[in-house]
């Protein structure tokens, strides 16, 4: 990953929203915010409440809480209105614009109170999370796409529904101990897994689980939230980049239960699995192979085995369609120079060491605007993305399968005689 790059990804974990919100309303969502922030302030010991952008994606009209330091946004009222330039791209994300760091959030938010406040929490927390020493890794996953890997993920959550669940502190150790032993076993069935998981987990799953805190909720909307959002979780295509919004946010609560400082005691250093099997006093045993084994019919083991080797079946087939169209066949290879690039995490499908295919992407840079609605593959490290050859030219626009390339001044395309390819070239 380049340093150069930014990474925003366009990714809500809530499904009912509000349409037609005015100045008014926006102004009402931003002090109820502001109370629950204050209310949390012993959270981090920092007011999560701070500069918010939401912004209209039809529109890219922003609607700010306060100015910025250029004096692009106007007074509307209790509210600061203007649009966003079209190089940045718009997300659920933090984003330094105009001398300040904003929390951003598209429009509309959350219809429901407590998933609002929790999708403010968590893009807040990405605002502050350098000042409280995390680092920002938005890093792969990529073997949760494989069979193994998700076998033994969706055992781990399946454990941690029953933890939410328990009735009685013994059932709840149990259930603890036996998640943190699938989540072991798993890391021991791929090199580096666990130290990438960690990665995103510190990202992602500690911001959750701050909105998870702030939203509001007693603890018997808690748990059902958590349970809910695991079984919506498991019909996403891919879990590569969103399993750490389920998995931290649980264990993170339930601690929380009995540690509300537990938090302010990791760093961006912290390997939570060993941090969580610790503070929870698990014994997880050593003959992980046997005893998961054992354990996976207690969490509906079988049936899992049997989707995920269906599974694994249709998407050895999508994968050879996708190194034909992107490797194999004639395609357009785009180099970057300082790319900022947007997508959604939840249906990403990585193709071996070549890269990963995200079929939804938008990506700006020095050399224009390209926006992927039908597939893009992502090199391994980041620098280049291949698409389908162009099919069409209009000026400084050109268009191809399910993509669209606005160039800027300076830049064309240049085709390869020999092997059919095209690159992006500088005049």
């Amino acid at each position: 990953m380049k340093q150069t790059a930014t990474f925003i990804l366009l990714f809500s974990l809530f499904g009912h929203y509000l349409t037609g919100q005015k100045n008014d309303s926006i102004s009402i969502f931003y002090n109820e915010f502001k109370i629950e922030s204050k209310r949390n302030i012993e959270l981090w010991n920092k007011d999560l409440y701070g500069p918010l952008l939401l912004i209209d994606p039809k529109t890219r009209e922003i609607f700010a809480n306060e100015a910025d330091e250029n004096d692009i946004l106007k007074a509307n009222g209790t509210i600061y209105t203007g649009v966003l330039p079209e190089k940045i791209n718009i997300a659920n994300t933090a984003v330094n614009w105009n001398g300040k760091r904003w929390a951003m959030m598209m429009l509309p938010l959350p219809k429901n109170k407590y998933n609002r406040m929790g999708l403010l929490a968590h893009e807040s927390f990405h605002r502050i999370q350098p000042s409280l020493g995390f680092e920002l890794n938005n890093v792969e996953n990529n073997h949760l796409d494989q069979k193994e890997g998700r076998i033994y993920l969706r055992l781990e959550l399946e454990a941690l529904k029953k933890a939410l669940k328990s009735a009685s502190k013994k059932e709840l150790q149990e259930h603890l101990t036996n998640a943190l032993t699938f989540r072991k076993f798993r890391h021991s069935l791929y090199k580096g897994s666990g130290s990438n998981e960690n990665l995103l987990e510190l990202n992602e799953g500690i911001a959750e689980f701050t909105g998870v805190i702030v939203s509001g909720r007693d603890k018997t909307q808690t748990a059902a939230f958590l349970v809910d959002g695991i079984n919506d979780f498991f019909k996403n295509a891919t879990f590569v980049r969103s399993f750490a919004y389920h998995t931290v946010p649980v264990y993170g609560y339930l601690l929380y239960n009995k540690d509300k400082e537990w938090n302010k005691k990791i760093t961006a250093k912290t390997d939570l699995t060993n941090y969580f099997i610790k503070v929870f006093n698990s014994k997880v045993a050593g003959d992980l192979d046997e005893v998961v084994k054992r354990l996976a019919e207690d969490y509906n083991g079988s049936a899992i085995t049997e989707e995920e080797t269906k599974r694994e079946e249709k998407t050895k087939k999508l994968i050879a369609e996708y190194k034909t169209k992107f490797i194999e066949n004639p395609h357009f290879e785009i180099k970057f120079e300082k790319m900022n690039v947007s997508f959604d995490p939840r249906n990403i499908i990585p193709i071996e060491d070549k890269g990963t295919v995200y079929p939804n992407i938008r990506v700006t840079d020095k050399w224009g605007i390209l926006t992927v609605e039908n597939g893009a593959l992502m090199s391994s490290n980041w620098d280049k993305i291949s698409i389908s050859i162009p099919a069409k030219t209009e000026g400084r626009k050109i268009s191809g399968d399910g993509w669209t390339l606005e160039l800027t001044d300076g830049y064309g395309i240049k085709k390869n005689e020999t092997d059919g390819n095209y690159v992006l070239v500088k005049k």
